[in-house]
């Protein structure tokens, strides 16, 4: 738990803080071994002593993740010391889930811990990349830098989410509505004229009958249907998210849709490009960036491809380039391109490139998706409401033709 602490310092100045501790005893033996004077132990209550993991889950976005990453490289740029510039982050962070995170890792750095650490707790929330940099750049000395390149890359990523979602508004905003009505119209008016029309004794043609009788089936069970439904998404979420199975099923089926597979092949070679380029430039060898990279790509297809290149090529002998080529899931550019800046040395260099390239992609890929979402949705949803209204229509037609 963390505990609160003033204490004295050799020359009458005092001084305040926090450290992560097992009990009183604990801290006593801290502040003894900083040649510190206890004057008062707190142990703090609530989020801060819990440190929330959970509450993390669902407060530290990527915004918070630019934030931290693009101040400690400018502070550590302009000389200031690692624990200074996290005291500066917690004065300045009005967040809570930032102020403990902080707290903690500055705990854990007063301990000789690594820097990097604190950040292996969180994995929902720090991704291996993430960690494997820091850790590379403390370990090289270069964190300013590894800081900057995480800042840059995060904001890229944030960007490109960002251009996506607002892409997907209107044919996201169109679909809520579309459904919405038609509910409206299966649930309340559907059931009530074919109420009506059941029960006046007036025959109806098959095809109106067929509707009326849905309409009818759905009125009197409603609730049971929107609780099955409910369920129905709930357990295939749970299997289709969370389970290695289902992720490869759902994968199987999204990479034969036209268009769709398209937009996530671009992003998962996007993640691709960024992330191996960011790796190499850290330092780290290169079998251990193309392992890492294969768990951030986020397609089955390419990190099964990457394991094989890094496990059955790298690892063997083979070059990088001989490696890709093995592998008919990579585009013929991005193989060409790795072998060529293989040769010349400045792979990361070209990564780069190529990662601004599929950004540039994705945003036409996107567009194209959209063009190919809203004319579909629009058949859909119009073709049940012209049934039912069909079905209304000629019923009424025939009974004013027997007038």
């Amino acid at each position: 738990m963390r505990f609160h602490y003033v204490a004295s310092q050799p020359n009458g100045k005092v001084t305040e803080g926090e450290t992560e501790a097992q009990g009183p005893a604990e801290v006593l033996e801290f502040l003894s071994s900083r040649g510190l004077r206890p004057i008062s132990i707190k142990a703090l209550k609530g989020f801060e002593a819990a440190s929330g993991r959970s509450l993390f889950r669902e407060s530290i976005n990527i915004t918070d993740k630019v934030f931290l990453t693009k101040y400690l490289a400018l502070m550590l740029k302009v000389g200031t010391d690692l624990l200074r510039a996290i005291d500066i982050l917690i004065a300045d962070f009005d967040k809570p889930a930032m102020k403990a995170l902080l707290s903690e890792i500055r705990g854990a750095v007063e301990k000789g811990q690594p820097f990097y650490t604190t950040f292996t707790k969180y994995p929902r929330i720090f991704s291996p990349v993430f960690v494997n940099l820091v850790k590379a750049g403390e370990s090289s000395g270069n964190l300013e830098m590894v800081f900057e390149n995480l800042s840059v890359s995060l904001g890229k990523e944030q960007d490109l989410r960002n251009r996506i979602r607002s892409a997907l508004v209107y044919p996201s905003l169109l679909f809520v509505i579309s459904l919405s009505v038609l509910f409206l119209l299966v649930s309340f008016a559907l059931p009530k004229i074919a109420e009506m029309f059941m029960s006046s004794g007036f025959n109806p043609p098959l095809f109106s009958k067929i509707v009326f009788t849905i309409g009818l089936f759905l009125g009197d069970f409603m609730i049971f249907i929107l609780i099955g439904l409910i369920i129905f998404g709930i357990a295939g979420f749970y299997y289709f998210r969370k389970t290695e199975t289902g992720r490869r099923l759902f994968g199987r089926f999204i990479n034969r849709v036209p268009v769709v597979s398209e937009v996530l092949k671009r992003i998962a070679l996007q993640r691709f490009a960024t992330t191996l380029a960011s790796l190499m430039r850290a330092g780290l060898p290169i079998l251990a960036s193309l392992e890492i990279t294969a768990d951030a790509v986020g397609l089955a297809e390419l990190k099964d491809a990457l394991i094989r290149i890094s496990r059955e090529g790298v690892a063997k002998g083979l070059t990088l380039g001989d490696a890709f080529r093995r592998e008919p899931v990579f585009p013929r550019v991005v193989t060409n391109l790795v072998s060529i800046s293989e040769k010349a040395g400045h792979i990361e260099d070209v990564l780069g490139t190529l990662a601004d390239f599929y950004e540039s992609e994705i945003d036409v890929s996107v567009k194209t998706l959209v063009s190919f979402l809203e004319p579909i949705m629009l058949l859909l949803i119009g073709g049940v409401i012209g049934t039912i209204a069909l079905s209304i229509i000629i019923p009424i037609y025939q009974l004013v033709g027997q007038f």
